[in-house]
């Protein structure tokens, strides 16, 4: 019974006081855990996580297309050749190349070319001096003899399509100059009009200049340029130099 004139301190609820013990062995950490005994205390709740975000997803990048090159055209004019048409153009491969990218609209004679015709500069022509490239062989070395000569002609012949065989080419050599490649003509009708025939395969030089195989030398008693031309007449009037058993 309390006391006069003294008031009892109103007892409050005790905190409940717990200990923890984490061990480690033997020795032992005391950590105090507090709990609310009151009906009023909060609960401590820990924030829900945020839910991933996925990152965005994007559209697949295709890779740019190549163009193709839209190949250049070039109209014959007079005076024009497939040497100068190569050079004034700077063409990939020289003329051969342009001559193969065109063998079809310029046909067996590379030589002669018609004004208007077209021909075209750019992609085919760079393909096909490629092509040229990737199947050329080493330099030959020929004879400078009879032999030789025809040899050499034969295969410029095959790099411009034009036909004949080393037989059909001797044989007609033996019976127009006996292999004289400076032998020329001048008792006939053509020596009579001031055109006598020249070299190996006695050819006159209007046919000489109008079927010249570009590569050769530009003079009709040069003995390769002579046969070639002659065969690439020959092939253009008869077929090949091989149908040829007389004059022609």
């Amino acid at each position: 019974m309390p006391g006069l004139g003294k008031h009892r301190r109103p007892k409050q609820r005790p905190i409940a006081r717990k200990l923890a013990f984490a061990g480690t062995g033997g020795a032992a950490l005391a950590l105090p855990l507090i709990s609310a005994t009151t009906a009023g205390a909060a609960a401590v709740t820990q924030p829900a996580a945020a839910p991933a975000v996925k990152a965005a997803t994007l559209p697949a990048v295709k890779p740019a297309v190549e163009k193709a090159a839209v190949p250049m055209t070039y109209s014959v004019t007079v005076g024009d050749t497939l040497s100068k048409i190569a050079v004034e153009h700077a063409v990939n491969g020289g003329w051969p190349a342009l001559y193969d990218a065109n063998r079809s609209a310029i046909g067996a004679n590379p030589s002669v070319i018609r004004p208007g015709l077209k021909l075209t500069l750019g992609a085919a022509a760079k393909a096909a001096a490629a092509k040229a490239t990737a199947v050329s062989k080493p330099a030959t070395s020929y004879s400078n003899n009879l032999d030789g000569w025809i040899r050499e002609s034969l295969d410029i012949m095959a790099k411009h399509g034009i036909p004949g065989s080393y037989n059909g080419i001797h044989r007609n050599v033996m019976r127009e100059s006996s292999g004289n490649p400076l032998a020329i003509n001048n008792w006939d009708s053509n020596a009579a009009a001031g055109i006598p025939s020249k070299g190996l395969l006695q050819v006159i030089d209007p046919t000489f200049r109008a079927y010249h195989v570009p590569g050769t030398a530009l003079d009709s008693y040069d003995p390769v340029a002579n046969i070639t031309a002659a065969c690439n007449y020959a092939a253009a009037r008869y077929g090949s130099i091989d149908n040829v058993n007389g004059a022609y």
